[in-house]
């Protein structure tokens, strides 16, 4: 493990090449350990910080769930359940949940993977965790009844190719789901952020409640709990933000956001809302209003109001201007404004389109928000950050 560390900041290619200099050492083996450190750096902080976990791929690091994604799976169990994970891959899932959940049992089918969360789970003192190698499917008469089961699909076909569509993914949840009903009540599905909640809710109607994990404004996870028999219509959409700051939150469902009347802001107002990635994944356009905020326009996903709602989930602007979009402002505005942070909702140019019309730089401390209004009239939001 020194090796490692010695060469964490290597280029990797020439480390490769170099490997003759370092007889007795599998560099390959190295390399690949620093890749795969590489790559949960940031959202794997504890486990980076552990010289002596190993790494069964690159791969693996850049699939698994984030620290802060997999404490909170911790929410969705007790501490009396027997948690079977049906996909081990790096074992993140599996540790965290381990934490509260009496017992975890990892089942995954390669080899290389169960030995690496051996010696890993050994390391972290995880000794609730029992690794098993094996298909799942084959597996699961073995479990004991009542067990709480845990997927995280495959999201990867041939190629290497990303696949969303639950039938497309390893293993196929829908059709495994009637088996792992045999023996448990309750099965928790980590789904691609990149499905549809609507699509995905029609082909699971077992759902209970659906979960819609971002961090640092970047959707995350879509899990789905579902529950064996269970018939609810309209489930809760848990949308959980994690910041730099906390966490941010927000409930509700897709029925009632079908039903709510959301009447646009006649003027933009004192200040400016932009929800969080969470709530924008899982479509809570109108439900968002009963905060407080009127949308500017019925497919503009910005807000205002004139109080200033602290805790709303999402960010915060003070409204300095609002300039109605021209050619001739596209020629002068970077008299005024050089540089900004510029963002387009329901806009006919793009972020990359706008900065060529204005010749304004990106960054500083303006932001600028190209939409539209309820009266369809095309403007630019000049505003400062709350």
């Amino acid at each position: 493990m020194g090796f490692i560390e010695e060469h964490a900041g290597d280029d990797l290619e020439r480390l490769l090449l170099s490997a003759s200099k370092y007889p007795g050492m599998d560099v390959p083996f190295a390399v690949e350990q620093i890749a795969a450190r590489r790559q949960i750096r940031d959202k794997l902080p504890s486990w980076y910080n552990n010289p002596g976990l190993v790494f069964p791929s690159k791969i693996a690091a850049e699939q698994c769930s984030s620290e802060l994604t997999a404490r909170y799976k911790q929410r969705l169990i007790s501490e009396t359940d027997h948690v079977c994970d049906l996909t081990g891959g790096l074992g993140i899932d599996s540790f965290f949940l381990s934490q509260k959940a009496q017992q975890v049992t990892y089942i995954e089918r390669f080899p290389s993977y169960c030995k690496a969360a051996r010696h890993n789970f050994a390391s972290l003192g995880a000794n609730n965790i029992e690794v098993v190698e094996g298909d799942a499917r084959q597996l699961l008469s073995k479990m004991r009844n009542g067990t709480l089961f845990y997927v995280d699909p495959a999201r990867r076909g041939e190629g290497n190719k990303r696949v969303f569509a639950l039938k497309d993914c390893e293993p196929d949840l829908i059709e495994l789901l009637p088996l792992l009903w045999k023996y448990a009540p309750k099965v928790i599905a980590k789904i691609s952020p990149m499905a549809d909640i609507s699509q995905t809710l029609a082909l699971l109607p077992c759902t209970t409640a659906i979960h819609v994990l971002s961090v640092k404004n970047d959707c995350k996870e879509l899990l789905f709990v579902l529950e064996r028999d269970a018939a609810i219509v309209s489930p809760p959409v848990h949308c959980i933000h994690f910041t730099a700051e906390g966490e941010e939150s927000f409930t509700f469902n897709l029925q009632e956001e079908k039903e709510t009347v959301a009447l646009p802001a006649p003027q933009v107002e004192a200040y400016l809302y932009e929800p969080n990635a969470s709530i924008l994944k899982a479509g809570a356009f109108k439900s968002i209003t009963r905060l407080g905020v009127s949308k500017l326009n019925v497919n503009s996903h910005c807000y205002t109001s004139n109080n200033l709602l602290i805790n709303f989930p999402g960010r915060r602007f003070i409204v300095d201007e609002v300039l109605p979009f021209s050619s001739k402002l596209c020629k002068t505005i970077h008299k005024t404004i050089p540089q900004a942070n510029i963002t387009t909702r329901n806009f006919p140019l793009n972020v990359k389109e706008l900065r060529q019309r204005t010749k304004i730089a990106e960054g500083g401390d303006i932001y600028l928000f190209a939409t539209t209004l309820a009266n369809n009239e095309k403007v630019l939001i000049k505003v400062l950050k709350n």
